[in-house]
């Protein structure tokens, strides 16, 4: 079932809509969605390794796009909008403790949420919540997101073939760590903050 998913994304990444389908789930994640572009990005790299810079172009501008509408949540539609979504997450008490820290810190927060597993919404929300300078969330969205995603894209380009190839013989174990992360992003927040 994994392989038979795994080829999909890798049919479906090589096809001219994916690139629209990372801008949406990149934006997507960046302010209301649980699951990294990764996902595509990755797959989409794989199948058209000499389309990574612009494939990493667009899902880092995308990224930064949703970060601004995460930060719009924050800033202009918390009650209504950002407070169910912390909930929905699970994060309302984790997140009045995040305010002390954000004070003092927010650049570096959204520098180490953007080059992280770390959920990147909460940390867009709480930027507008917070009233960070919308320059330095901006600017520093753009850095910390262009790192992860280019950085993904350049080795994966660099690589190439054999790559690919270890990426398909150790699919399993490579999903259970990207989960292992992901999860481990959403327990940090759970429990350090």
């Amino acid at each position: 079932m994994l392989r038979r998913l795994y080829d999909n994304i890798i049919k479906i990444s090589g096809r001219p809509y994916a690139i629209w389908a990372l801008a949406g789930i990149s934006f997507l994640e960046s302010s209301i969605f649980p699951i990294p572009p990764d996902v595509l990005l990755i797959p989409m790299i794989l199948a058209a390794p000499t389309r990574w810079f612009k494939i990493a172009f667009i899902c880092t501008i995308s990224s930064v796009l949703g970060g601004l509408a995460g930060y719009a949540i924050g800033f202009l539609a918390f009650e209504r909008i950002g407070m169910p979504l912390l909930q929905l997450y699970a994060y309302e008490n984790q997140f009045s403790e995040f305010r002390g820290k954000y004070a003092e810190y927010g650049q570096w927060i959204v520098f180490f949420g953007g080059t992280t597993m770390f959920p990147f919404k909460l940390v867009t929300i709480a930027s507008g919540v917070f009233e960070l300078d919308l320059t330095n969330f901006t600017v520093t969205s753009i850095v910390a997101r262009g790192i992860r995603f280019f950085s993904i894209a350049l080795l994966l380009w660099w690589l190439g073939p054999p790559i690919r190839s270890f990426i398909e013989r150790r699919l399993g174990l490579i999903t259970i760590l990207f989960f292992a992360l992901l999860v481990g992003g959403f327990m940090l927040v759970k429990y350090a903050f």
